[in-house]
């Protein structure tokens, strides 16, 4: 049972498993089934283990997790979790990414696909299309993106765990925003273009979507600036229904607005989706456990090691301003 595990910092350590992986091969969650744990994982149910409360009334203080050399231990797990809530909730990785994969090593040789050949059939004897997939020529560096909190023991003690808690996925969302901005970097680098003139038109919009006729565009990344334009154009009126219920601004074409500061003020990128671009992972989000577990830590360190490459060059497109 949960109430009986023994924590230790060696479950930061084992190979190719996660804490939370670690701690449910020795408490399962497939043990709770029909009781009224059911739903909570490991971590969490440790967590009512040590009456540790992290939201809502009665919210503990961090202090909290320092009752006991074992409760401690959990500490490390609960900032991971918070820094990991800050950077899903803007990252624009799931919007644009069609597959995502892991690495054990600090570097990745990207994959492309191309097409030639008709599409219109082929003639008795005439040579078959092809659709080409090859390795990059070199391999591309994994970015380490990480952020340090600077803070000591004393200072954090006595805050509450629902504070301290904004404070982590702040953190969370400066790793993420920097990530959003590496992916814009590499999304900018492809070939393909529009451009417009004067202050963009929902004509050009619509011209840009159908500029990628084998692709479905169905992601649009904007810089602020391009998108309160967009907003303010009169066909744009009929998605408001659309933006109230699920929160995503969609074109009447079936393209989702995403937000994007790290673009240029006059600049889009159109994205399909399904088979744009790989995200590579060569960590999940990291943390020192060791420093964390005691309670003289002065600083809480977070990282992740990551890469983005375009899959199939006709599925982005770049719009821009004609100079």
């Amino acid at each position: 049972m949960y109430n009986t595990v023994k924590l230790e910092k060696s479950l930061y350590t084992i190979t190719g498993k996660s804490f939370t992986e670690a701690l449910s091969q020795l408490d399962p969650d497939s043990g709770y089934k029909g009781t009224e744990l059911e739903g909570l994982d490991a971590f969490e149910r440790q967590l009512k283990r040590f009456d540790i409360k992290v939201s809502g009334e009665g919210c503990d203080r961090v202090e909290k997790f320092f009752i006991s050399a074992e409760s401690a231990v959990l500490f490390p797990e609960y900032v991971r979790r918070q820094v990991k809530a800050g950077m899903d909730s803007v990252s624009i990785l799931p919007d644009i990414a069609a597959a995502s994969s892991r690495t054990d090593g600090y570097d990745y040789r990207a994959m492309s696909v191309t097409s030639s050949g008709s599409e219109t059939g082929v003639a008795q004897l005439a040579a078959l299309p092809q659709t080409i997939v090859k390795l990059a020529d070199s391999s591309s560096a994994l970015v380490k993106f990480a952020r340090r909190l600077s803070c000591s023991y004393e200072s954090i003690r006595r805050q509450r765990l629902e504070t301290f808690g904004v404070i982590l996925r702040s953190l969370g969302t400066q790793i993420s925003r920097a990530i959003n901005a590496k992916a814009v970097t590499v999304l900018s680098g492809t070939a393909n273009s529009s451009t417009y003139t004067g202050s963009i038109s929902y004509a050009a919009l619509a011209s840009f979507w159908a500029a990628m006729s084998s692709y479905d565009m169905d992601v649009m990344l904007c810089s602020p600036a391009m998108m309160a334009n967009i907003l303010a154009l009169n066909e744009m009126k009929y998605c408001v229904t659309d933006f109230m219920s699920s929160g995503k601004v969609v074109t009447p074409y079936g393209v989702t607005l995403i937000k994007c500061p790290d673009l240029a003020d006059t600049t889009a990128i159109g994205i399909d989706s399904s088979c744009a671009a790989e995200i590579v992972y060569g960590t999940d989000v990291i943390v020192d456990y060791d420093k964390l577990i005691s309670t003289q830590c002065d600083e809480i360190a977070a990282s992740i090691l990551c890469g983005v490459s375009i899959l199939t060059a006709g599925a982005v497109r770049k719009l821009t301003k004609a100079s």
